[in-house]
């Protein structure tokens, strides 16, 4: 019992001081061009909106606060915080107004606390037009709790004139392993927009993970329809810390007439030993298949072992003298995400009293076993 009140203790400050220690795969290509060009599959230029417009809405009793009515960009990853601009009030606020041409707004505020020095400071802000055709709400917050767990996050979502609507949830957290004792922080992303003017739309779910020796986890999972013909993809990375690196991608795409075609492909090295292994693959309306597999076996030694099939009789397995090549760390780790995570890290938790310790329970997860297959697609949102 004294070994576990100490651990408790020191559980918070021990994390700030693990602090200091310190090609994924092509996005999908649209079916079609058409995809990059205007409707809410691509940003419009005409309701560009400007972050340093944003601040005033945070000033108690200012300006009423203004709309962000443009769906977010596809393929851009996990925005940074500077990027989402986060910046709560350190006061209660509760305003709402209408403005002079009918549309309404509000702005709120506040400070929740709970059990193990559970702390949320949140502001809540939104407005709608006169006629209620466009919409707009956004949501900010950072959690914090005696065992080092800090959070920031914001989520937001909206519709405009021409029914078109969207949907955006950001967040990053920092935390202490209990079963490494490693700090860990993980930031992820979605978004979601759908078209009102035809059968479009688009899901995106992107996610990170790093901890203090270098282990890094990445991810995205995508989705996207226009009309009669839609796409998913999905990707991962993996870095043990120690010198292995998984990395896959699976892509895919239908139409409503039966066609199907894809393409995926594997990576797994370590030491400079691994294997490649993919395939691309057609289905016809009327169900006929063609594929094509390959492989690759490195040995370390300058040799490569290189392999393959298809349905139509190609064959191939040959040995050839090649340098391997794979990026054993990520491009972006540790360091990087601690620098750039500022503001998570200054997020100040409630002071602890004296002989009061935080209360972890280490049944409420354990450590995931390793799996080499890739996570299950969620369903499609936009249906």
């Amino acid at each position: 019992m004294l070994f576990f009140i100490s651990f408790q203790k020191s559980r918070g400050e021990r994390l700030a001081n693990l602090l200091g220690r310190a090609d994924r795969a092509a996005p999908c290509v649209p079916i079609t061009t058409s995809l990059a060009h205007g409707g809410i599959l691509a940003y419009s230029s005409r309701r560009q909106w400007k972050q340093q417009n944003f601040y005033p809405r945070c000033t108690p009793r200012g300006p009423a606060p203004q709309s962000r009515d443009t769906p977010p960009k596809r393929d851009t990853g996990i925005a940074s915080e500077k990027e989402w601009g986060i910046n709560l009030l350190d006061e209660a606020v509760k305003e709402s107004g209408t403005n002079e041409d009918g549309s309404t707004w509000y702005r709120e505020s506040g400070d929740d606390r709970g059990d193990n020095g559970y702390r949320c400071r949140w502001a809540r802000m939104g407005g709608q037009s006169h006629d209620g055709t466009t919409e707009w709400k956004e949501t900010w917050w950072e959690k914090s709790d005696w065992t080092g767990y800090k959070e920031l996050g914001a989520e937001k979502s909206g519709k405009n004139g021409e029914g078109d609507s969207w949907w955006e949830k950001w967040k990053e957290v920092l935390y202490q392993d209990e079963w490494s004792n490693l700090a860990r922080i993980e930031r992820s992303a979605e978004k979601q927009a759908k078209s009102g003017a035809e059968n479009a739309g688009w899901y995106e779910k992107w996610w990170e993970k790093y901890d203090a020796k270098g282990w890094t986890e990445k991810g995205a999972h995508k989705y996207g329809r226009l009309n009669e013909q839609s796409w998913w993809e999905r990707w991962g990375e993996h870095y043990d810390g120690r010198g292995f690196v998984l990395k896959w991608t699976d892509k895919w795409a239908e139409t409503d007439l039966g066609t199907k075609w894809g393409d995926k492909w594997e990576e797994k090295f370590f030491a400079g030993i691994g294997s490649r292994q993919g395939e691309t693959w057609h289905v016809s309306p009327g169900g006929d298949r063609w594929s094509r597999t390959w492989g690759e076996e490195h040995f370390g030694n300058g040799k490569v072992h290189k392999y393959g099939k298809s349905t139509t009789g190609e064959s191939w397995d040959l040995v050839v003298d090649e340098e391997t090549y794979y990026e054993a760390e990520p491009h972006y780790g540790w360091a990087d995400v601690v620098g750039d995570s500022t503001q998570l890290l200054s997020i100040q938790p409630v002071e602890r009293p004296p002989g009061v310790y935080p209360t972890i329970d280490f049944s409420a997860s354990s450590p995931a076993p390793p799996s080499d297959d890739p996570p299950g697609m969620p369903p499609s949102p936009l249906e």
